[in-house]
C-alpha cells in the first residue's frame, strides 16, 4: 500500500480535491470495463507472507530494519512493526508444478532470510500471531521507521480522535487500550492473488467469501495475544479494533468499520470500488499528477493512483485489486483470510485447497453463494475464527431440497469439499501428484483435527501442567513451535511437548 507515499501535513483542501479525484477514478474504471481493455485470460497467482522476527529465547526483535540490509533483496519488504518482514513470490502460472515450485521458492527464501537474520540474533518466524508479543511491546516507536506507515497511524489516530480500544473474549479476555495502529502489526497473515477477467471476478470473490470460514477453521494459527487465549484465530477481531476509525457513538450509529468481512454478494468488481468511495473517508489523501479520464480521451490506461491508495486502507478480508503490468490493466482477488505458518508444507496445502475450491465454486451450475445467504457466510467467518477446527459451520443441503444444515467444518471439508477442491485443481492442470500431496495433508489435518492453533493451546497447557507460569509457558511453546516449523513436517505430525532444556 502506497509504496510512494511520504509523510507530511494534511491540509482540509486536500480532502476534497481528492475525494474529487477519487469519483474520476471510479468513472475511468467504469469506462474502462465498459470499453473491455483489461487483460486476458491469465492464471496468474501471486502470494505475500508476513513474517515475525523472534530470538532464541522466543522473544520478539525489533530489527526489521537490520534483517532487511542483510538479506539485501526486494523479495523481502517492511511491514508495519519493526518486528514484521513480509516475502513475496513473484507470479507464477497456476498449472503444472506451481505448488511444489511455490513451496521451493519460499523454502530457499526463508531459510536464507533466516540465516542473515541469525546474524542479528534474530530468526524468521511464519505464525499469526506473535505469542510472547506484549502490551509493552505496542508502541509508536516500535513502527517501521517508513513515512507512509508514521502518515497512516497519524491519520487514523487523528480519525478515531481517541486511544483505540481491544475487548476479546475467547477462552480468556483481554481488555486495553492503545495509542496508536501498532497493535495491527501483531496480525500476519498469507495474502494469495488470483487475477480474473472483469466477467469472472464476481464469481471467483463469491466463491472467495463464500470458502473463508473454511481456510479459517483449518488454517487457524493465532490463539493468544499479549499473554490471553483467546480466539483459535484472534487476527480478525484485533485487526478489526486496532484500525477502528469509529469511535463508540459511530458504531452505534452503525456506520462500517474500515475491517470488514462485507455484507452482500456482488455481481462485479466495480460494486466493491465504489462501496469504498460510498463508506470510507480518505485516510491518505494524497493527490498523484495523473488525470484519469484525460489519459483515457487520449487512448492511454491511467493508473488509478487515488483508487488504489484508498482500497489499500479498506480492510476486506478479500479484497478487489486493480493493477497495470505492461500497461493493461487487470483485476485480481486478494484473499487476506490465511494467517502465516505453521511451515512451507502447511501453507501451500492451504493455498491448494484455496484455489481448487474458488475454480470449482466458481464454476458450479447453482453457486454456493445462490443457496446460501450471505449472513451465513458472515456468521460462518465469526465461528470459524472463535472455533478453529471445531467449528460447525451453515451449509446448503446437497441435493435440491434447499436450505441449510449445521456441520462440523472438518467433515464437510473431508466430503464435499476436499472433492471439489481437487477438481478445481485439476481444471487448473495441477500435477495430479501434487494436488494428491498437498490436498492429503488437509485431510489428515482433518483427520486427527489438528491445526496450528490447536497445537499452540495444546503445547501451552501441557507447559502450564508442567509447572511454567504464563510468560514462561508461552515463551517456552514459541521456542518448540520455532523448531518443528524449522523442521518442516506438516503440524498435523507435531507432537504436543516442551523443547529439550
Amino acid at each position: 500500500m502506497g509504496e510512494k507515499v511520504v509523510a507530511g501535513a494534511v491540509d482540509l483542501s486536500d480532502r476534497q480535491q481528492y475525494r474529487r479525484k477519487l469519483h474520476q477514478c471510479l468513472e475511468g474504471l467504469g469506462r474502462l470495463l465498459a470499453e473491455r481493455r483489461f487483460d486476458r485470460p491469465r492464471n496468474l497467482m501471486g502470494m505475500e507472507i508476513e513474517l515475525n522476527l523472534a530470538g532464541a529465547d522466543g522473544m520478539p526483535k525489533m530489527l526489521n530494519g537490520q534483517v532487511l540490509d542483510r538479506i539485501a533483496s526486494r523479495d523481502f519488504q517492511t511491514e508495519l512493526g519493526m518486528f514484521n518482514l513480509e516475502v513475496n513470490i513473484v507470479p507464477h502460472n497456476l498449472s503444472g508444478r506451481v505448488l511444489d515450485q511455490l513451496a521451493e521458492e519460499l523454502r530457499t527464501g526463508l531459510g536464507y532470510a533466516d540465516r542473515k537474520a541469525a546474524e542479528v540474533d534474530a530468526g524468521i518466524m511464519m505464525i499469526g500471531i506473535l505469542p510472547t508479543l506484549g502490551r509493552e511491546d505496542m508502541v509508536r516507536s516500535n513502527l517501521s521507521d517508513v513515512d507512509r506507515y508514521a502518515l497512516l497511524n497519524d491519520q487514523m489516530v487523528a480519525a478515531r480522535g481517541e486511544d483505540f480500544s481491544l475487548d476479546i473474549e475467547g477462552v480468556e479476555r483481554l481488555v486495553c487500550t492503545s495509542g496508536s495502529i501498532t497493535p495491527e502489526a501483531a496480525c500476519t497473515s498469507v495474502q494469495l492473488h488470483l487475477q480474473v477477467t472483469p466477467e469472472r471476478f464476481a464469481d471467483v470473490w463469491n466463491a472467495a467469501q463464500a470458502v473463508a470460514a473454511v481456510q479459517v477453521a483449518l488454517g487457524a494459527n493465532s490463539p493468544f495475544l499479549f499473554g490471553r487465549e483467546l480466539w483459535r484465530e484472534s487476527r480478525p477481531p484485533l485487526f478489526q479494533q486496532a484500525t477502528d476509525t469509529r469511535p463508540p457513538e459511530l458504531q452505534n450509529q452503525g456506520v462500517r468499520p474500515r475491517t470488514w468481512f462485507g455484507e452482500r454478494w456482488v455481481d462485479s468488481a466495480y460494486e466493491l470500488f465504489e462501496e469504498n468511495l460510498r463508506y470510507f473517508p480518505p485516510l491518505l489523501p494524497i493527490c498523484d499528477e495523473e488525470d484519469p479520464l484525460r489519459v483515457l480521451d487520449e487512448g492511454g490506461v491511467p493508473g488509478l493512483q487515488e483508487l488504489v491508495l484508498h482500497n489499500g486502507t479498506v480492510y476486506r478480508w478479500n479484497r478487489p485489486v486493480y493493477g497495470l503490468a505492461d500497461g493493461v490493466p487487470h483485476l485480481r482477488v486478494e484473499n487476506r483470510v490465511l494467517p502465516a505458518g505453521p511451515t512451507v508444507a502447511d501453507v501451500i496445502a492451504n493455498t491448494a485447497l484455496y484455489y481448487g475450491l474458488v475454480r470449482a465454486l466458481a464454476e458450479e451450475s447453482r453457486p454456493v453463494w445462490t443457496r446460501m445467504p450471505f449472513t451465513a457466510a458472515a456468521e460462518n467467518f465469526e465461528t470459524a475464527c472463535r472455533q478453529g477446527i471445531d467449528a460447525e459451520l451453515l451449509w446448503p443441503r446437497p441435493g435440491r431440497s434447499g436450505g441449510l444444515t449445521r456441520v462440523p467444518a472438518v467433515k464437510l471439508v473431508r466430503d464435499e469439499l476436499l472433492p471439489l477442491a481437487a477438481a478445481g485443481l485439476d481444471a487448473w492442470n495441477i500435477e495430479p501428484a501434487d494436488r494428491d500431496h498437498y490436498l492429503g495433508i488437509i485431510e489428515e489435518r482433518c483427520r486427527r483435527r489438528t491445526n496450528g492453533a490447536s497445537w499452540q493451546a495444546d503445547t501451552y497447557h501441557r507447559a502450564r501442567e508442567a509447572g511454567l507460569g504464563r510468560a514462561e509457558a508461552l515463551a517456552a511453546m514459541t521456542r518448540r513451535y520455532t523448531e518443528l516449523m524449522q523442521a518442516g513436517e506438516p503440524v498435523h505430525t507435531w507432537p504436543v511437548d516442551l523443547p529439550a532444556r
